[in-house]
């Protein structure tokens, strides 16, 4: 696979301007030319210079790719320039079929809808390569329609090696589920924070296909008691531009014995059943938290649940005080 010193990739990867020991470089697509519904990946492997990521900007529109995903990776899923990594879609017969990660995936970034550049606050960075775990950027994208001209959808990155004193990950919240026909339903999801951490959340997004109506995500705090108090992470209309927005609390912590919880509300006005999945007529529920700590990120930031109708928070997860 060949390396460059900076960022190595088999993909298209230009480092574009330098600015306060800050690079920008732009990772894309190397003119693929994808089938509908398709999910592509292509790696970038990275360097044994430590960077940090500290801002993204998708190049594409939503007319284009309905989303992106950044994974930072031990091993990719494929050594191939690119491949199809749509596990539960259709596969792509013309491209050889791997997971986005070989082993030790974490997502780093996601967009959708058209959503605008983020850019981390002061001294947080995502860091990569060096003596970290993340060896290699995985980006994949999902193509909803068909394209008959190459696409070089892409993201561009900025990164430094200056060592970041806050380091960033992203928790995903997520359940799987079924949506019956004609009816309003909820998606909830709940874990417990196990590992010796403080997690200050200062961005959050949403993520559903189009029956989406609102997701909601929440810190919850048993008392001595076991009665529950619930602080609000961010809710938003996941029909709007998917982008990572400010936490309702920017003073917020989650520690240790803390829980964390996400809800998906979804009306279907089909004339049938539609499941949680990967293609454009499945449905998601995904609720993005990105944090920072003073020290080690978690090693384990995946909160799934089974969904409706076999999983609830007051039955499954025993909350109590639940918010409507």
């Amino acid at each position: 696979m060949p390396r460059l010193y900076l960022l190595s990739s088999a993909t298209i990867l230009v480092a574009i301007a330098t600015y306060c020991n800050a690079t920008t470089s732009q990772i894309r697509m190397p003119g693929v030319v994808p089938e509908a519904d398709s999910y592509l990946c292509t790696s970038l492997e990275l360097s044994d210079q430590e960077n940090y990521l500290t801002g993204f900007k998708a190049l594409t529109t939503k007319g284009t790719a309905h989303h992106i995903l950044l994974f930072g990776c031990e091993e990719p899923g494929s050594d191939e320039l690119v491949w199809d990594c749509g596990e539960m879609s259709k596969p792509d017969d013309s491209l050889p079929r791997a997971p986005t990660c070989g082993s030790k995936p974490a997502i780093l970034y996601a967009w959708a809808l058209d959503a605008p550049a983020l850019e981390l606050p002061k001294d947080v960075g995502f860091q990569v390569g060096g003596e970290s775990n993340i060896r290699h950027l995985v980006m994949q994208v999902h193509y909803m329609h068909a394209k008959s001209e190459p696409d070089e959808t892409g993201l561009e990155i900025t990164h430094t090696e200056e060592p970041q004193p806050k380091l960033a990950a992203t928790m995903l919240l997520v359940t799987g589920g079924v949506l019956p026909k004609n009816k309003t339903e909820s998606f909830e999801t709940a874990c417990v924070i196990e590992e010796d951490v403080v997690m200050h959340p200062f961005a959050y997004r949403t993520h559903t296909h189009r029956h989406g109506k609102e997701v909601s995500g929440y810190l919850v705090k048993e008392d001595r008691a076991q009665e529950d108090h619930w602080e609000l992470i961010g809710k938003r209309d996941p029909q709007l531009p998917q982008m990572f927005v400010p936490v309702e609390n920017k003073e917020m912590t989650i520690q240790q014995g803390d829980m964390v919880t996400a809800r998906c509300v979804m009306h279907n006005n089909e004339n049938r059943d539609i499941s949680m999945g990967a293609t454009g007529e499945d449905e998601m529920c995904n609720f993005y938290i990105m944090y920072w700590t003073d020290g080690d990120v978690m090693h384990d930031n995946t909160c799934y649940s089974p969904g409706a109708p076999d999983y609830r928070w007051g039955r499954e997860a025993n909350l109590n005080h639940i918010p409507k």
